[in-house]
């Protein structure tokens, strides 16, 4: 699910690292997002509403919206659609942790 060719847009992938999520290796490319990484590997749900604990995915992508608040090496709130990726990183959803901006 990983975008490989855009009309408008370039990407630019360095080297393949690895980081964690929620315990389970995920494979990207550096220079990615962690949110892009996800939904590259088929990880859609990455949070959920506090009132109906509805799942949450990827929506704004420039990190205007909340969807994408999880916690990262320990720090919760983080805008993983805008967080790019770090080899080794861990990464979970935050279950409850933190308020949602």
């Amino acid at each position: 699910m990983r975008i490989e060719n855009h009309p408008v847009l370039e990407f630019k992938r360095g080297e393949k690292i690895t980081f964690f999520f929620n315990g389970t290796p995920v494979e990207c490319f550096e220079g990615e997002t962690i949110a892009a990484a996800l939904y590259a590997a088929n990880i859609l749900d990455l949070s959920s509403s506090r009132r109906f604990h509805r799942p949450r995915g990827l929506f704004c992508a420039i990190g205007n919206c909340s969807s994408c608040l999880m916690e990262v090496d320990g720090v919760v709130n983080v805008k993983t659609c805008v967080t790019p990726a770090r080899h080794g990183m861990h990464v979970c959803v935050q279950e409850g942790k933190g308020d949602l901006l």
